[in-house]
């Protein structure tokens, strides 16, 4: 069964998706500060018995980009974001700090379950049945070790997030290969693609910045179709 930690200054927004996600069988602890939310993944015996984290944008004491920025120094728990509706500044910065998915306020119980649901099967590395877990890894300078998340390159470890490592995952299973924007966004983010989303596009636009060090353009950009890795 998993369990959450939700951090929202709105008492009773929290309580209402308290209620139902637990009547959807996922645990779901509330705090309301983002001072309350590093103590608690400071604390070991809570961190390590959390799947994943919504964390609001604007919460007192520390706001919810405060606390994404702090974040990797405690925990490597998944992120999704709240944000209000229309501030796109807000969710790329988010992303670009390494928060896995967003969700704009007021939000709909049942798209965050499914949000929810996604971030932690992909984390879990639960969905054996796929076409991408059947896919063999081709040579390349890139080393993943699905079984520990960890990526390598030449040998170098490089710190990925859950969503980089599933994506970097893809990309290289079909590498030489223009993967859509489509396919990427059903199989890694585990949702269609949206109109005016830009998450996968953050999210490849940090792992270009954490490969260009080992290659110029490690990802290319083609225009109308999708991304194809060249490593």
């Amino acid at each position: 069964m998993p369990n959450i930690l939700l951090g929202d200054d709105d008492e009773e927004l929290t309580q209402l998706l308290q209620e139902y996600l637990q009547n959807h069988d996922i645990d779901c602890d509330c705090v309301h500060d983002g001072e309350a939310v590093m103590q608690r993944l400071k604390n070991t015996s809570t961190a390590t018995a959390y799947d994943l984290l919504v964390l609001d944008i604007m919460m007192p004491k520390i706001d919810g980009l405060s606390v994404l920025r702090q974040l990797p120094a405690i925990s490597d728990i998944p992120v999704i974001m709240l944000t209000a509706k229309g501030e796109e500044i807000d969710r790329i910065i988010g992303l670009e700090l390494g928060a896995d998915d967003y969700i704009t306020k007021p939000c709909n119980p049942r798209e965050l379950l499914a949000r929810i649901n996604a971030v932690i099967k992909r984390t879990r590395l639960s969905d054996s049945d796929s076409t991408l877990e059947h896919m063999p890894l081709p040579e390349s300078r890139l080393h993943l070790d699905q079984n520990q998340r960890l990526c390598q390159i030449d040998g170098t470890e490089l710190q990925v997030t859950g969503t980089e490592f599933d994506l970097l995952l893809a990309l290289l299973k079909k590498k030489g290969e223009v993967v859509s924007k489509a396919w990427l966004s059903e199989h890694v983010l585990q949702r269609e693609l949206q109109p005016f989303d830009r998450s996968l596009d953050v999210h490849v636009s940090r792992l270009r910045k954490k490969l260009q060090p080992f290659h110029d353009e490690p990802i290319k950009a083609i225009r109308g179709k999708g991304y194809q890795l060249v490593l």
